[in-house]
Parts: C-alpha cells; sequence; structure tokens
C-alpha cells in the first residue's frame, strides 16, 4: 500500500488536486492523510488563530467527504499554521511514500512566495510532488468558503 501526504489549503477541493488524488487512487491500493495548514487569512485589518482554524476544518472535512465519496482511503487534520512544521508533524505520525504540495499559482501563492517547495525538501528524505491548481477555479472556491 501506498501511503500520501497531501498537504493544502486554499487548493483543499479544488479540481487539480481531486484529480491527482484520483489518478493515484485509482488501483485501490493508496492510503491519503490530508494535512491542512491553519494558516492565517487576513480579513479587513484582523485575523483570529480560531478562525484560521475554523475555516481550515471546514475545508478538511469537505475534502474528506470528496474522497469517501470517490471511494478513496483518507484521513486528516488541522495542523500548524506554518507548512513547514504541519509537515514534519505528519512525519512523525507514520510512514510515508510521497509527499504531495498543493499551492496557487505563483503571484497568487504565499506558500511558493516563501519558497516552500524547495524548504520542504531541505528538511525531509521523503520525495516531495509539488503541483499548482488552477487560479480561477481555485479562486472560486476560495471565496466561496
Amino acid at each position: 500500500m501506498r501511503n500520501y501526504l497531501i498537504v493544502a489549503n486554499q487548493t483543499l477541493g479544488g479540481p487539480a488536486l481531486a484529480a491527482k488524488v484520483a489518478e493515484l487512487g485509482a488501483d485501490g491500493d493508496t492510503a491519503f492523510h490530508v494535512v491542512v495548514p491553519a494558516t492565517r487569512t487576513q480579513e479587513g485589518l484582523t485575523w483570529t488563530a480560531g478562525a484560521a482554524r475554523a475555516r481550515a476544518a471546514r475545508r478538511l472535512e469537505r475534502a474528506l467527504a470528496d474522497f469517501h465519496a470517490m471511494g478513496l482511503r483518507a484521513t486528516g487534520n488541522v495542523a500548524d499554521e506554518s507548512p513547514v512544521l504541519a509537515i514534519l508533524d505528519a512525519l512523525r505520525t507514520g510512514p510515508f511514500d510521497e509527499i504531495l504540495l498543493c499551492t496557487l499559482p505563483s503571484g497568487a501563492s504565499k506558500w511558493l512566495k516563501q519558497d516552500l517547495p524547495r524548504r520542504v525538501r531541505k528538511h525531509v528524505s521523503v520525495p516531495l510532488t509539488h503541483f499548482v491548481g488552477d487560479r480561477e477555479r481555485e479562486l472560486e472556491l476560495v471565496a466561496a468558503a
């Protein structure tokens, strides 16, 4: 069985991630664990950690329901706001064959501005696949969430 660690936030539930998960899960011998960093999203002049965790939890709940509807084994949790720390924490819970990191496109992605794929590769030996969600569709999903 192959175990995948999915790391996403705003792209969780988008078509790029759904297509990748469907492709990987097609043989049925896969399991996915979704980590959603509770990253700060400023609304107006302030943000709260509670609001960030609640938003991440709603995205996680919807994504897990979608994955289960596709017949996939999937678990998940809301994690530290730092994606690097969230990944390192998740890797302590069990072995993963690959990390799937899904970000918004360059320009819209705070994670890419932070050079997250390179930073993660520096800290882990697990193979990392980075892919970018479709900007227009992902932004629609973000607005709906």
